[in-house]
């Protein structure tokens, strides 16, 4: 017997085109009928990231269209399927998901997909921060391990995932060098624990490489965190150490170029390109990721910037918004 109600439409974001932000339209879609194990959540915030961004624009055509875009929101059960026990209506929820259909007032899901909301943490921070969060939590902990001693380089180190990257490795023990494109990435590097910020832009632009292997006297670093891509890569593969990794987790300046193996043999380096999806598939897994970022953010070993919120029906103003300014500040949808 199900429990909770709803109402047979509501409110999503439909994009029926790939394109520019004006294809992201208001719509009245039928809500989904639950099943047994899944669970209704109401939405109460939803992250916007740049993921969404590719996807809108048609670089990733991982969304069938017509469809609904969006991988990251907080909420609340709404009702409950047959099976289901872990959840109870009035319960507050926040997930990732790489089936999208985030950018709507609620959401169909299975509910072992689903995380349990920490009483002291608020809507929108988890909102702001999950996603990436989660991500940090691989990059750091799964794919490589950053500790005491450990000496990295965050690629566009004032930027979103580049803040919560090099505030919490900083915490852990590492010693980060940021890069960053601008005056204001290069103060905000400055402000989240690296010790050394490299121009690789504009005025004062340095090569990336030979700076940070004068910083490490000419050792290299242990890990290249790199989600620029194609500009930033091969600055990032020269500055490793011998048996250094470079982690790859985006590419905002486009694909990288195919790389010829060989290359890695001259330091015994490796490339790697994680998906934070793949290591929550889990539910243990997942969980221990999360009460690990969640513990993050009640330590402040990474701080958010206020949110900016945005309405639903504002979406396509949030995505210029967020293209505009880059992801300095967390953009939310509001339901």
């Amino acid at each position: 017997m199900n429990q909770g109600s709803h109402s047979a439409t509501h409110q999503a974001i439909v994009i029926n085109e790939y394109g520019g932000p004006e294809v992201l339209q208001i719509a009245t879609v039928a809500s989904q009928p639950l099943a047994a194990g899944q669970v209704r959540v109401r939405h109460t915030r939803i992250g916007v990231n740049f993921h969404d961004i590719y996807v809108r624009s048609g670089l990733y055509k991982t969304l069938a269209l017509p469809g609904t875009p969006g991988i990251e929101a907080v909420g609340v059960v709404a009702e409950v399927g047959p099976g289901v026990s872990r959840f109870k209506v009035g319960e507050r929820v926040c997930y990732i998901s790489a089936a999208y259909a985030i950018y709507a007032a609620e959401r169909v899901i299975a509910a072992d997909e689903l995380i349990a909301m920490p009483d002291d943490l608020s809507d929108a921070l988890v909102a702001s921060s999950l996603l990436r969060g989660l991500t940090a939590d691989v990059l750091l902990h799964r794919v490589a391990h950053v500790g005491q001693g450990s000496r990295i380089l965050v690629q566009a180190a004032g930027g979103g995932m580049g803040q919560i990257l090099s505030q919490w490795a900083t915490q852990l023990g590492a010693m980060v060098i940021g890069t960053a494109g601008s005056d204001a990435t290069a103060k905000k590097a400055d402000q989240v624990g690296c010790v050394e910020v490299i121009r690789y832009r504009g005025e004062g632009a340095q090569n990336v490489a030979a700076r940070v292997m004068e910083i490490t006297h000419g050792e290299g670093v242990d890990v290249a965190y790199d989600g620029v891509g194609k500009d930033s890569f091969d600055g990032s593969l020269a500055s490793l150490s011998f048996g250094g990794q470079l982690v790859m987790y985006g590419q905002s300046s486009g694909p990288v170029a195919p790389l010829e193996i060989p290359r890695l043999a001259a330091r015994s380096n490796s490339v790697c390109r994680p998906m934070v999806f793949h290591f929550v598939k889990k539910a243990k897994e997942r969980d221990a990721m999360a009460a690990r970022v969640f513990e993050a953010l009640r330590k402040k070993h990474f701080r958010m910037a206020e949110p900016q919120e945005f309405a639903l029906a504002d979406a396509a103003a949030a995505h210029r918004q967020l293209e505009a300014q880059g992801a300095l500040q967390p953009i939310l949808l509001v339901p």
